[in-house]
């Protein structure tokens, strides 16, 4: 079987002709893998999948036991696994990719398929054999000829149906990327979430401590140690609610990354914290032309029209070549036969196939255009997504949290003054507590949002995929002349 590289190099190769032509436990960092070999200077999302033969699915390589994020640690953001890692192994494992780059095989094979020319074949022919001495001995070879370029031709189709499989499996790769990055922005936030929630825990404790104090030496009531606790159960509960968000979006990159079983490890890297403003109208056109997804549907185009033209040639026949040569022993002499036909199509101009075949231009047509309106429809989304995010992080880092931190600090100052009571300082510090949650939420959207984007809005690296990887049928209609 031709590998992916060879498959790639033809179909370039062969569309240049046409154009020529005219036409957590926080410390453990290991993962466990099934098919991957990558060290983190040698990470290539680009690079070729392998495929996954029968044996290794029936016989699969054992794998560690899962690591869950243990409820009491807390993940980190320095020394751990970054994106361009999780990138390369669900590239090379997931099962849609490997599911694409067998289509993209299947299609190359049948183009070769449908261009080989036919066996000759040869035989015997005894005549007269009963009619002692006047019997006839005869050895022939017959060849089908094909007319009017069909092979060819059939190579055109097969070859714009292989084209489109290769932009499908490209156009697979963006959406497990763009899944993986949204997903690992998302355990970035909540591990940065988790980092505040455990230092606001700190000083939530040390309140109901000090609520307590005052208490005893007559200072404070009831109500204060009560809203001290209520305030320490609050930061308890988002702790563990986020935990378990972190849990689960984890379990999300495993699966996508086609290593369910994968151990938990730390991630690294950074969330944005500011954007410049997007000219829309002009992304949207340049993401249509650029897309994977669109190309494919105008290599399906280019299909529709190559195969109308193989069908309007299927009419003219091909020729049926006998030559034979043997003896004559009635004669006592050699002798030679040849023999020449062809069908005529008379009741069969196949005008079935070349109705089917205009039809199947429309089709195509309107299948680029409704790609290129979803595609701004979902770059429509994803601008909502990304300007809501920008103001959001525009308006928090400039006015919201300054004004937190300094309501905060105002408040501590009022109440060593003796000014504003126990609880003002209690809401003061959620309020700063709250809105830097809200912040790390905002700054994971304007990553995802830019995620999808930088991924032509391709989502769904799990979803099923399109096998439209053809047959071998127009060979069959080639030699069957009907």
């Amino acid at each position: 079987m031709a590998t992916l590289e060879k498959v790639q190099a033809e179909v370039g190769a062969d569309s240049d002709a046409d154009k020529d032509s005219g036409k957590n436990t926080g410390e453990e960092e290991s993962i466990s893998t099934i098919s991957h070999d990558v060290s983190a200077g040698e990470a290539d999302p680009s690079e070729t999948v392998k495929l996954i033969d029968a044996e290794e699915q029936l016989y699969p390589t054992p794998l560690e036991p899962i690591q869950a994020p243990a409820v009491g640690e807390q993940p980190a953001l320095t020394g751990g696994m970054t994106l361009q890692e999780l990138e390369s192994i669900a590239l090379q494992n997931n099962p849609a990719i490997q599911e694409l780059a067998a289509s993209t095989q299947k299609a190359a094979g049948y183009r070769e398929q449908v261009t080989t020319r036919p066996n000759p074949t040869v035989g015997y022919q005894g005549q007269q054999l009963a009619d002692r001495g006047t019997d006839q001995h005869l050895a022939y070879v017959e060849r089908e000829f094909v007319t009017a370029n069909k092979l060819e031709l059939n190579n055109r189709v097969l070859n714009a149906t292989l084209a489109a499989q290769l932009q499908e499996l490209e156009a697979q790769r963006f959406r497990v990327r763009t899944d993986i990055q949204i997903r690992f922005y998302q355990a970035l936030a909540l591990q940065r979430q988790l980092d505040l929630i455990n230092e606001f825990s700190q000083v939530a404790e040390k309140g109901v401590d000090f609520a307590k104090q005052r208490m005893d030496a007559g200072e404070g009531t009831r109500v204060d140690i009560l809203q001290s606790k209520i305030l320490l159960n609050e930061v308890q509960l988002t702790q563990r609610q986020t935990r378990a968000k972190l849990a689960a979006v984890w379990r999300e990159i495993g699966a996508i990354s086609g290593v369910p079983e994968m151990q938990y490890s730390k991630l690294q890297g950074t969330l944005p914290s500011e954007s410049g403003i997007v000219d829309w109208e002009g992304m949207a056109t340049n993401m249509v032309t650029s897309s994977p997804e669109y190309a494919a549907a105008h290599d399906r185009i280019s299909r529709a029209y190559a195969l109308l033209e193989r069908q309007e040639v299927q009419p003219i026949p091909n020729m049926a070549v006998q030559l034979g040569a043997g003896v004559d022993y009635g004669t006592n002499s050699g002798m030679m036969n040849i023999q020449v036909g062809v069908p005529l199509p008379i009741t069969n101009k196949n005008q079935g196939n070349i109705d089917a075949a205009h039809a199947e231009i429309c089709r195509a047509q309107m299948e680029a255009q409704r790609i290129k309106n979803a595609i701004e429809e979902r770059l429509a989304v994803v601008s909502r997504e990304y300007d809501t995010a920008t103001a959001a992080i525009d308006l928090y880092s400039n006015q919201i949290l300054p004004s937190a931190r300094e309501s905060l600090d105002l408040a501590n100052q009022a109440y060593k003054a003796g000014e504003v009571g126990f609880v003002q300082i209690l809401l003061a510090r959620k309020t700063f507590f709250t809105t830097n949650l809200q912040y790390v939420d905002a700054q994971a959207q304007l990553a995802g949002a830019q995620s999808k984007i930088d991924g032509y809005m391709l989502t769904g690296g799990l979803n099923s995929v399109i096998d439209d990887s053809g047959d071998s049928g127009l060979r069959d209609q080639t030699f069957s002349q009907q």
